[in-house]
């Protein structure tokens, strides 16, 4: 019975210690299994908006002063602000420093607009503002910091220009839900206005060397690379061989979206792929709210992009890619001017029902026009293989 009783001891004993180094034996992932979800989900959905160059001229300046000297341009952006919020995170082009009163506030060609865009931009949704475009400079290097500084102010995000050295070296990386998504932004220019020597880091140039190597950085950090691209020719419905060539190269060294700026037009977008992997560019995405003439000139869009995250393999993969047209209105209500972002089709629907207050059945060409040919130039929606 001893001998039976030291057996059944050390057997215990042995199950004991067995079970402690268990518990504390660093847990290995089999290769094949899942990686982490925040909530545990093997897939995640998530859908970044993204919307056009957003100009300030004079006249939609003076339409949102009020009678005690200040600024409201809440008109703006309420009829596509639920658009805008339908995406996890929206990112706008803003072509206008914010300098403050002193410097004067002024359209085209040196622009400088009120704070109170800033909470306008805010209030509609948007998340990001990019600030790599010709016209940061408009009203000096002080001018630029100080916009920045209104836009943080008021919880929106902002790159392609920096405050400082240690700004600059850090990328813009939004975890979405357990996807990470980062931006990249670059201009062509500042309009001949030269970024100080002795701040070099300020504003990101559209010089390829640079975007590759900030892409080999930053692809490794993230699920997706995001670049807004400040490219192109002005009032040209078709990109050059130039950003064609410079968008295959940034797609392939490890771009997945391209979102081009400054043309003011509605420029065609694609697909490319790379190996098994698909990309996707728009060349430009139109003036989203402007007070240029011509309709292709305030034609714009809410653009959508939906990615899928598989937690299994690690890939983020393109889902699709749809677009609601747009149109920048102006429009006289009791005897003064105030502007508008309009979603088309919905509008066209609203006048020809007769509940559309600001527009009558003689616009109808003019939107119909519109959409046509904003259809025309980018074609149907895309929807990619999960």
């Amino acid at each position: 019975m001893l001998i039976i009783l030291i057996v059944i001891i050390g057997m215990c004993a042995a199950l004991i210690i067995y079970g402690y180094l268990s518990l504390n034996e660093p847990v290995i992932m089999n290769a094949e299994e899942e990686l982490p979800h925040p909530e545990g989900k093997l897939y995640e959905k998530i859908t970044i908006t993204a919307i056009g160059d957003c100009l300030m001229h004079n006249t939609q300046i003076w339409s949102g002063q009020q009678a005690d000297g200040s600024f409201n341009f809440d008109t703006f952006f309420t009829p596509v602000k639920q658009l805008i919020e339908e995406g996890d995170y929206c990112s706008a082009n803003f072509e206008a420093p914010m300098a403050g009163p002193v410097s004067g506030y002024t359209g085209y060609p040196l622009f400088n607009s009120p704070d109170e865009i800033a909470d306008t931009f805010k209030q509609a949704g948007i998340d990001l503002i990019i600030t790599a475009n010709n016209h940061i400079l408009d009203k000096g290097y002080k001018g630029a910091l100080r916009t920045m500084e209104v836009l943080h102010s008021r919880g929106l995000d902002t790159t392609g220009t920096y405050t400082s050295l240690e700004e600059s070296q850090q990328f813009l990386i939004k975890d979405i839900r357990g996807v990470k998504v980062g931006y990249l932004a670059y201009s062509y220019s500042t309009n001949g206005i030269p970024v100080p020597a002795e701040h070099p880091y300020f504003f990101n140039y559209l010089q390829p060397e640079k975007v590759l190597q900030d892409i080999a950085l930053l692809r490794p950090q993230v699920d997706v690379v995001v670049l807004v691209l400040h490219w192109g020719q002005e009032y040209q419905p078709r990109p050059t061989e130039d950003q064609r060539k410079m968008a295959y190269e940034f797609i392939s060294a490890g771009a997945d979206i391209i979102l081009g700026s400054h043309p003011h037009v509605i420029q065609t977008m694609e697909t490319i792929k790379i190996e098994d992997r698909d990309a996707f560019v728009i060349y430009s995405m139109g003036n989203f709210i402007s007070h240029q003439r011509g309709q292709e000139r305030n034609s714009g869009i809410v653009l959508k992009i939906e990615l899928v995250k598989n937690f299994k393999d690690g890939r983020t993969k393109l889902k699709s890619v749809t677009y609601t047209p747009t149109y920048s209105h102006s429009y006289t209500d009791n005897g003064r001017t105030f502007f508008r972002v309009v979603p088309v089709e919905e509008t066209i629907n609203k006048i020809e029902s007769g509940k559309e207050p600001y527009f009558s059945q003689s616009d109808l060409p003019v939107l119909n026009s519109v959409l046509t040919h904003t259809r025309n130039q980018l074609g149907d929606p895309i929807f990619y293989d999960s």
